[in-house]
């Protein structure tokens, strides 16, 4: 009975977390660049009362054992870089990346971030920046008396600056991919940093090795489907009750004992 109590508030603790990763997904429905997580989970040890092979006789051994399991716990929070819807915006420092590939970003320590987000601004130098004022990594730079800024497929950007008719290049915006992207750390501001799981960085450019294209008016809006989601949050929502239905059931079994001799 005790042994039923503490499996099902694992099951409890599991969902709760479960609910807590799917609730930060619907905040993030219409974050630009946002990729979602998913909560998985595994099983607890076994408490093994006979071994499967089991000696039954001097001939026969148990075909089966008896184990009884002792709950559930959250394994790993898996980001799902599924690519998200794109959105035409007409902004020409709007950029969105049809494949693989992040942005790199230079973070006020001098370290580098990488991001789906392509919301990108020009600061009082002329530089291309995120929102947030973080530079983009290789750093361009827009001259003050440009009058169209025009970036193609493989991520070159090119401006017309006065009166002059001919492009001038000015810079070389390239992506940054990883052998195991769902183990990039997540920073929070659609930001992710190189870990030990992910592997290292490696920069080229797009359309090139398995890149994505560059695309200029463009964001990639959440991969999050409220759909899904809001099926997953009954889901667990059941589950949860349902533990805390076994929770009410075993105390009532505890009970029924401790009326025994009255």
């Amino acid at each position: 009975m005790i042994r039923s109590l503490y499996s099902a508030a694992t099951g409890m603790i599991s969902q709760q977390k479960n609910i807590d990763t799917i609730s930060n997904n619907i905040a993030n429905a219409n974050t630009s660049g946002f990729k979602k997580n998913r909560a998985e989970f595994t099983d607890l040890i076994y408490q093994t009362m006979k071994y499967a092979g089991t000696s039954t006789s001097a001939t026969t051994i148990s075909p089966t054992g008896i184990q009884i399991g002792l709950g559930s716990k959250l394994s790993s929070t898996a980001k799902i870089f599924e690519i998200g819807s794109l959105k035409e915006t007409g902004n020409d420092l709007d950029i969105a990346i049809t494949g693989e590939g992040f942005f790199s970003v230079i973070l006020p320590d001098g370290s580098e971030a990488y991001t789906k987000n392509g919301n990108f601004k020009i600061n009082g130098d002329g530089n291309i920046t995120t929102s947030e004022g973080y530079l983009l990594n290789p750093q361009i730079t827009i001259p003050a008396n440009v009058t169209d800024v025009n970036i193609s497929e493989d991520g070159m950007v090119s401006v017309l600056e006065g009166n002059n008719r001919a492009p001038a290049q000015v810079g070389q915006i390239l992506l940054t991919s990883f052998v195991n992207q769902a183990g990039l750390h997540a920073m929070g501001g659609t930001m992710f940093q190189e870990s030990a799981s992910s592997g290292a960085p490696i920069a080229g450019i797009a359309g090139i090795n398995g890149l994505g294209q560059t695309r200029q008016g463009f964001i990639e809006l959440s991969n999050v489907k409220l759909v899904n989601e809001m099926t997953d949050l009954i889901a667990g929502q059941r589950a949860y009750e349902a533990n805390s239905k076994a929770i009410i059931t075993s105390d009532e079994m505890l009970q029924t004992v401790n009326q025994l001799k009255r």
